[in-house]
C-alpha cells in the first residue's frame, strides 16, 4: 500500500552564527544573506525540498540564544515552534561552542517537540581536538545526532535520512527530561494541570509543561496570544515566592542551574580533548590588534580607504570595456532602427540610460568582494565594538553598527536589522539615521562625478563620500535624539565570532547577489525610467523659438560648405535642442522646483536628477545619461565630459553631499513606515533628510568658497 504523500514541517532553530542560514540555503538551494556575525535572519524563511518520497518543509527561524521574550527574534522563533507545532525541530549546534549552544538546546527539550541535532562545523571541532561520541549524545538528547559541515554540504545526506526517521518512526520526544529539584519539579506539575484546565482542547500535555516552565521563570508574555490570566500569573508568583523563600534562590536561577547541569554531564560522557586549542589563541592575538583601543579605528579607516580606492582603481578597466560595448551597441542599432520616435527612444532613451547604469557594474562588484571578506572574516562583527564607545555620545546603541554597515548595501534590509535592538528608543533612532548611510545605489553616482570632477582622486573622494555619511549619521542621530526623549542607552552585548578564511563560494556567493540585484534593477526600474525620462523631455517638440530656429538652420545649409559653416549648424541644432529640453514637460517640472535650489547652483538638469532619484538612486546616473545624450557635448565627449562642462568641481561635490543624504527612496520609505509603526515618521525621515541634506550642501559651497 502506498504511503500517503503529506510535508513534514521543519523548524530550523540554533544560535546566531552556528552556520544555520548556510545550512538551510545549502540545504533547499535558498539564497538568505549569510555572514559571520550575529542575527542575519530577521523574519522566518520556509523552502520545500523532496527527500525519499517525503516532501520536507523547512522554516529557517532567527537565530536565538534562548526561548525568552527579550527580542523579537526569540519570540517569533518561540512562537512559532510553540503555536505553529511543526512536526519536527532541527536544532543546528555549533560544535566548537557546546556550553553555549546546548542552552538553546535544554529548552528545546523542555518544549518537547521531536528533534534531530545537526553538529554544525565539526570539522572546526576536529582542528581544535574535539572528538564527540554521537551516539550517546542522541540518546542523551532524544533525538538523532548527525556531524554536518554546512559550508561544504558534508554530512547533508545523513541529516535528511535523519529527518525522514524521525518522522516514520514517531519518537516519543518527552522521553528525555531536564531533572529539576524536587520541589520544583512538583510546582511545575501544579502549574502544568492549571494551564491544562484554562485550555482543554487548545494545548497539550507537553505544551502546557512548557508554559508552566516558562511562567515560573517569570516570562509572563508567553501567555499574551492565551489572553488575559491574572488570576493564573498571581498564583504563578505566589509558587515562585514560596520556593524562593524555602531555596534561597529565585526560580529562574534554579531552572537555569538545572539546565547547566543537564549540559554539564552531557558534555562529560560525550565529549573529549586531544589536544590543547589553538585556535582561541591566534583569534586572541589578532584581537589585540584589530580591537586594540590605539591601533583598532585608524586600521578599519585604513581598511575602508583601501576597499574604495580599490573599488575605482579596478573597476576603472572592466568600467571602460562596458562602455565601450555600450557604445558599439548604439553604433551598430543607430543605421538599423529607421528614424522616428521607436530609434529615438531606443538609442536616446533605453541605451543612453541603461548603458549609463550599467557600466558602473564592476565597482558595485569589486565593493561586495571586499565586503564579503570583512563579514566571512568575522571582522565585521569587531567594528561593532570599535565604535561602540564613539556611538554612545550622538545616542546611537553599539548594536545599530550593523545596521549601520549593512546600509553600505542596501538600506532596506539594514533598517529591518535594526530589530536586533531591544530599546524602542534606540531601535527608532537607528531606523531613522540608517538612510543615511551611503547604501549601492549611490556608488555609480559617486563613481561618475569622482571620475569627472576629481579623477586623479577619485577613490579618495568615494571614500570621503563614506566618511561623510558615517559623520551625518551620528550628527543626526544628536539631533532626533535630542528632540525624542527615552531611556537611557542599555548595556552593550554581542558574540564575536571566530576569525575564519573566507571560502570562495561564499565570496562569490556575495558578489553574485549583489550583481544580480544590480542587474534585475537595470532590467526593470532603470528602464522603465530611461523611457519616461525621454517621453517627458522629448514633448512637447515644438516651442515659441522652434521655428526661429529651423529658419537659422536652412539659411546655414544654403550657404558654402565650410568648416565655419559645419560649426554654426552645430551651434544651431544645439540651441534648437537645448531650447526643446528647456521646454519639455521634464523641463518644465524642474524649473518649477529648480528654485529651491537656487542657492545651491543646481540647474534643472540636477533638479530632474534629484526628482527620479526619490524613486530609486540608480536612477540618478540615467537621467544625466539620458539628458546629456541629447547635447552635442553629450554625444561626443561622453556623460563625463558633459557634466564637467556643466558645473565648477565645487558645485559637483555639493551635489555629491545632497545625493548622499537626501531623501531615502520610496521602497526604504516604506519599510520606515513598517519598522516604525507609523506613516509620521517615515514622513518625518523624508523631510528630515532633505533639510539636511540641503544645510550641509549649503556649508560645502560657503567653507569651500572662502577656503579656495
Amino acid at each position: 500500500m502506498d504511503r500517503p504523500v503529506r510535508i513534514v514541517t521543519v523548524a530550523l532553530v540554533g544560535n546566531p552564527n552556528s552556520g544555520k542560514t548556510t545550512l538551510f540555503n545549502r540545504l533547499t538551494g535558498a539564497n538568505s544573506p549569510v555572514g559571520n556575525y550575529p542575527r542575519v535572519t530577521l523574519t522566518p524563511q520556509r523552502r520545500e525540498i523532496r527527500h525519499r518520497g517525503w516532501t520536507l518543509a523547512i522554516v529557517d527561524l532567527p537565530g536565538i540564544y534562548s526561548l525568552t521574550s527579550q527580542t523579537p527574534e526569540e519570540r517569533a522563533a518561540r512562537d512559532f515552534i510553540h503555536f505553529n507545532t511543526p512536526d519536527l525541530v532541527l536544532n543546528v549546534i555549533d560544535s566548537g561552542n557546546l556550553d553555549r549552544s546546548l542552552f538553546l538546546t535544554s529548552q528545546l527539550i523542555e518544549m518537547g517537540r521531536p528533534r534531530v541535532h545537526a553538529l554544525n562545523m565539526i570539522d572546526e571541532a576536529r582542528k581544535k581536538g574535539i572528538t564527540l561520541d554521537t551516539t550517546a549524545m542522541a540518546s542523551m538528547l532524544g533525538g538523532s545526532v548527525v556531524e554536518t559541515v554546512a559550508l561544504f554540504g558534508e554530512g547533508f545526506e545523513g541529516l535528511l535520512d535523519a529527518i525522514i526517521a524521525a518522522v516514520e518512526t514517531e519518537v516519543d520526544a518527552g522521553l528525555v527530561k531536564i531533572t529539576y529539584d524536587s520541589h520544583l519539579e512538583q510546582t511545575i506539575s501544579r502549574v502544568t494541570d492549571m494551564i491544562g484546565e484554562l485550555h482543554p482542547a487548545m494545548l497539550d500535555k507537553a505544551q502546557c509543561h512548557w508554559l508552566a516552565i516558562k511562567l515560573l521563570e517569570g516570562d509572563d508574555e508567553v501567555l499574551t496570544r492565551e489572553g488575559e490570566h491574572t488570576q493564573l500569573i498571581d498564583l504563578i508568583r505566589l509558587e515562585r515566592s514560596a520556593l524562593a523563600r524555602n531555596h534561597g534562590d529565585e526560580v529562574d536561577t534554579m531552572i537555569a542551574d538545572a539546565r547547566y547541569g543537564f549540559i554539564h554531564g552531557l558534555l562529560q560522557e560525550t565529549r573529549s580533548l586531544s589536544k590543547p586549542d589553538r585556535g582561541g589563541d591566534l583569534t586572541q592575538r589578532l584581537d589585540r590588534v584589530f580591537l586594540n583601543q590605539f591601533f583598532g579605528l585608524p586600521l578599519f579607516l585604513a581598511s575602508l580607504w583601501v576597499m574604495f580606492e580599490a573599488t575605482f582603481s579596478l573597476g576603472k578597466y572592466p568600467t571602460d570595456w562596458i562602455d565601450a560595448g555600450v557604445k558599439a551597441t548604439g553604433a551598430f542599432l543607430n543605421p538599423l532602427l529607421p528614424p522616428g520616435m521607436l530609434h529615438d527612444v531606443v538609442i536616446d532613451g533605453v541605451i543612453a540610460g541603461i548603458g549609463g547604469t550599467l557600466v558602473f557594474l564592476p565597482n558595485i562588484v569589486i565593493l561586495f568582494f571586499f565586503l564579503a571578506l570583512f563579514s566571512e572574516t568575522g571582522y565585521l562583527a569587531r567594528t561593532a565594538f570599535l565604535v561602540d564607545r564613539l556611538m554612545h555620545p550622538f545616542g546611537l546603541h553599539g548594536k545599530a553598527f550593523i545596521p549601520l554597515v549593512m546600509g553600505f548595501d542596501c538600506n532596506v534590509p539594514a533598517i529591518m536589522a535594526a530589530r536586533t535592538i531591544e530599546s524602542p528608543h534606540s531601535r527608532l533612532i537607528a531606523i531613522l539615521v540608517t538612510p543615511f548611510m551611503a547604501c549601492s545605489a549611490r556608488l555609480p553616482v559617486f563613481v561618475l562625478f569622482a571620475g569627472a570632477f576629481f579623477a586623479q582622486w577619485a577613490g579618495t573622494v568615494v571614500f570621503a563620500m563614506y566618511v561623510i555619511s558615517i559623520a551625518a549619521a551620528m550628527m543626526a542621530a544628536v539631533l532626533i535624539g535630542r528632540w525624542l526623549k527615552g531611556e537611557g542607552q542599555t548595556a552593550f552585548a554581542m558574540e564575536l565570532p571566530p576569525y575564519r578564511l573566507p571560502t570562495l563560494r561564499a565570496v562569490w556567493f556575495h558578489m553574485w547577489e549583489r550583481a544580480q540585484s544590480f542587474l534585475q534593477k537595470v532590467g526593470g526600474v532603470i528602464l522603465v525610467g530611461s523611457v519616461v525620462i525621454w517621453f517627458l523631455q522629448a514633448f512637447p517638440n515644438h516651442t515659441d523659438r522652434t521655428e526661429e530656429f529651423t529658419a537659422s538652420i536652412t539659411v546655414a545649409q544654403a550657404q558654402e560648405d565650410t568648416p565655419e559653416r559645419a560649426e554654426l549648424l552645430a551651434h544651431l541644432e544645439l540651441q534648437k535642442n537645448q531650447d526643446r529640453l528647456v521646454h519639455s514637460y521634464l523641463g518644465r517640472a524642474s524649473q518649477a522646483v529648480t528654485p529651491l535650489f537656487g542657492a545651491l547652483g543646481f540647474d534643472w538638469r540636477d533638479t530632474t536628477a534629484i526628482l527620479t532619484g526619490f524613486v530609486a538612486k540608480e536612477v540618478v546616473v540615467a537621467s544625466y545619461a539620458v539628458l546629456y545624450n541629447q547635447s552635442e557635448e553629450g554625444e561626443k565627449d561622453g556623460l563625463k565630459a558633459a557634466l564637467a562642462g556643466a558645473m565648477p568641481p565645487l558645485r559637483a561635490f555639493a551635489f555629491l553631499v545632497f545625493i548622499l543624504l537626501y531623501s531615502p527612496c520610496l521602497s526604504t520609505i516604506a519599510v520606515i513606515w513598517r519598522e516604525a509603526g507609523s506613516w509620521r515618521w517615515a514622513a518625518f525621515s523624508v523631510v528630515f533628510s532633505f533639510g539636511f541634506a540641503w544645510v550641509l550642501a549649503w556649508l560645502v559651497l560657503l567653507v569651500g568658497g572662502l577656503v579656495t
